[in-house]
């Protein structure tokens, strides 16, 4: 019985409808007219369009049971090992750092605007080291290692990105000044929709929205940023707002006659779940193995994938600049 208790636990926590069972077990809609009781409303829309997306998938017989597998192992292999990390590092940075802030922000409007810009800021650091420094290139690299993109691969992460993550972000918005409960806030809008834009061409086939394509960041941007393409490579970091993208020179738009190849450079079994979890590591490990010297052995963990001791780099800066040479 615990097992199938267990069991029915995990289930309505995927999907986030424990608390409206609550709801309907007491009784007392009204706390779904709270704050939060909207965020507990909203909370299961991504798995239900997740489903949505693979029951069309099937209706239209495009259904691949290896575009969901690996992402659903990942998911459940960090929901056993990685529960509570993220939550310990966030209440250790909000501890560690708020007594720092110059000034404190309220939950109003105008500092939701500003603290939704430096939480973008942070998520912009946090991305951009995870694509130019290789160690933290493999904690990041198993997201970007399916090669379709659809729902699932929201799920898709190595167990300790998401405490590295949260470190940076929450470090970066509490020095910042934003203030606890406005920074949940944030993190629950960021957590949504950076789960939409993972949404596949089953439900969105342009994944480009219209006129928001020029306003935010779409599924459309994000595809871009998950594809091996030279052109595509290291570009569009931030997750709702384009802004930082734009200041730093990496936001790039979908181009028509370059259609998205999703995955990595590196040749790798993306039906393989060791390969995926832990491929990137055991090839940082090798390459620090030969390397000769401490120096070199510690720059293979610094450096940017593809960086090499020899000089022979294939790093996604020296792809994209050989690439703009054969085109000119």
């Amino acid at each position: 019985m615990d097992f199938f208790k267990d069991l029915l636990n995990e289930i309505t926590g995927f999907f986030s409808i424990g608390p409206i069972i609550d709801v309907v077990n007491s009784g007392d809609y009204s706390k779904l007219l709270t704050f939060d009781g909207v965020l507990q409303l909203l909370s299961p829309v991504i798995p239900l369009v997740l489903l949505i997306e693979i029951g069309r998938a099937v209706l239209y017989k495009r259904f691949k049971i290896d575009d969901y597998k690996i992402p659903f192992f990942i998911y459940v292999f960090n929901r056993v090992v990685s529960r509570f990390i993220s939550i310990a590092a966030v209440a250790f940075c909000i501890a560690l750092f708020e007594k720092y802030a110059p000034f404190k922000t309220s939950f109003t409007w105008y500092w939701f605007v500003y603290g939704y810009i430096v939480w973008e800021f942070a998520h912009f650091v946090y991305h951009y080291l995870g694509h130019k420094v290789r160690l933290f290139w493999c904690l990041h690299s198993t997201h970007h290692a399916p090669e379709q993109m659809n729902l699932s691969v929201t799920y898709a992460h190595f167990f300790l990105e998401a405490p590295y993550a949260d470190v940076i972000r929450t470090s970066i918005c509490i020095i910042a000044g934003v203030n606890v409960p406005l920074l949940f806030f944030i993190m629950f809008v960021d957590g949504f929709w950076g789960s939409f834009i993972h949404v596949g061409e089953n439900i969105i086939k342009d994944g480009r929205l219209g006129f928001l394509n020029k306003v935010v960041l779409t599924p459309s941007h994000h595809r871009v940023h998950h594809a091996r393409n030279p052109l595509y490579m290291d570009t569009n970091f931030c997750n709702l707002l384009n802004i930082w993208d734009r200041v730093f020179g990496t936001f790039q738009y979908e181009e028509h006659h370059t259609p998205v190849e999703y995955g990595i450079t590196r040749k790798i079994n993306a039906k393989n779940f060791w390969d995926v979890y832990f491929g990137e590591f055991y090839y940082l490990f090798l390459d620090i193995k030969n390397a000769p010297g401490i120096g070199n052995k510690l720059m293979y963990i610094v450096m940017p994938p593809g960086w090499n001791h020899t000089g022979d780099h294939k790093t996604a800066s020296v792809i994209k600049r050989q690439m703009s040479k054969e085109r000119a």
